[in-house]
Order: C-alpha cells, then structure tokens, then sequence
C-alpha cells in the first residue's frame, strides 16, 4: 500500500506564492502518471498538473503560466510551485500516483 502524504499548505494573499510537497512512500518512478487535483467547496474535483504516462507534463488551463509540477525521483517526492495565486485557487490539494491519494492539504487564497 503506497502512502502519500502532503504539505505545504496554508493561508495565502492573493498574488503570493506556495509551494505543495507531496511524499511518496514508494519509489515513484514506478507509476505512469502523478501530480495534482483539488476540490474546492461544492465543486467537483478537478485535475490542476500532472506528468502523464509518455512523459509529459499536463495543466489546467487555469493554472497555466502561474503552476510549476516537479519531481525528485531520488526523493520520491512530487512538488507543486503555485505564484500568482488568485481567490479561485482557493481549496483542498490532492497528491496522487496512478490510483493512490493523499489526503489533502488545504490552499486558502483571500482577497
């Protein structure tokens, strides 16, 4: 059973910065596709990065420009640097490798 665990959370003004840090209790270079979803209230969840199975890197459109995912394979960790954040941005980020979730760690953007 992989776990993965997230941090890097926080309260935030709009236009700051936060860098998410997802750990891996595996190496993650086994798995085709990871990165990032979130869920903001009443909505559903929704993909924001990822690196896809060939390789690539996949974003949000609205994230586009202003989300950088990463990874250190040696670490096993997953990163997610978010700049310019907007009130929209506001809600729970989720971890996930192939088919495994993180719990969660929540991103409040105020006005």
């Amino acid at each position: 059973q992989v776990q993965l665990s997230e941090s890097g959370g926080g309260l935030v003004q709009a236009g700051g910065s936060l860098k998410l840090s997802c750990a891996a209790s595996e190496n993650i270079h086994i798995f085709n596709t990871m990165g990032w979803y979130r869920q903001a209230p009443g909505k559903q969840r929704e993909l924001v990065a990822a690196f896809t199975s060939d390789g690539t890197t996949n974003y949000a459109d609205s994230v586009k420009g202003r989300f950088t995912i990463s990874r250190d394979n040696d670490k096993n960790m997953i990163y997610l640097q978010m700049d310019s954040l907007k009130p929209e941005d506001t809600a729970i980020y989720y971890c996930f490798c192939q088919w495994y979730w993180g719990q969660g760690t929540q991103v409040t953007v105020s006005s």
